[in-house]
């Protein structure tokens, strides 16, 4: 497997069905946050695996966030940047031996930067929607303190996880 194979794979992710329509009416999260309708059209920043959790994880960017993944000015993420992740239990592929494939859907969370709006959970609001119902996580605006407590860890990059994939350059002339 080359250094490029969980864009692939984010690829596939991406096109596991999450059971949701168009028509479908989303409950906002707790905090206000609106979930994002047009997330499915976002582009891939990358891809993840928690042994932990044995889930495995696209994480997705509106245009303001891949402007930045792509120039590689993360630090910090722009305000007006949105990062989406979904999630799904891992499990064998049926058809490949030592590959593992999404299975069911978890969830989907974002996370939105507006240094201003979010001061006091450090410029970033959390959102998580549960289930293939898209139920909003959390029972009021507090449960964006466990989001904050889970990633004060990565405090020094900006409060986020994630490390953008990176693509080989163009060949020149495209």
């Amino acid at each position: 497997m080359n250094r490029f194979s969980p864009l692939l794979a984010g690829a596939a992710l991406l096109s596991t069905p999450l059971l949701v329509s168009a028509e479908t009416a989303v409950a906002p999260a707790p905090n206000g946050i609106e979930f994002p309708a047009d997330y499915r059209d976002w582009k891939v920043i990358s891809v993840s695996h928690r042994t932990d959790h044995h889930s495995m994880r696209v994480i997705l960017g509106n245009e303001i966030a891949i402007a930045a993944a792509r120039r590689g000015e993360t630090l910090p993420w722009p305000d007006g940047t949105i990062l989406g992740k979904v999630v799904w239990k891992e499990g064998a592929e049926p058809d490949w031996a030592p590959a593992i494939a999404p299975q069911a859907f978890i969830h989907v969370e974002f996370m939105e930067k507006d240094s201003k709006k979010w001061a006091e959970t450090g410029g970033w609001g959390y959102a998580r929607w549960v289930g293939s119902d898209l139920k909003p996580y959390g029972n009021d605006t507090n449960f964006a303190l466990e989001c904050v407590g889970c990633h004060t860890p990565v405090k020094g990059r900006d409060w986020v996880f994630t490390t953008p994939a990176t693509f080989p350059p163009l060949p020149a002339g495209h």
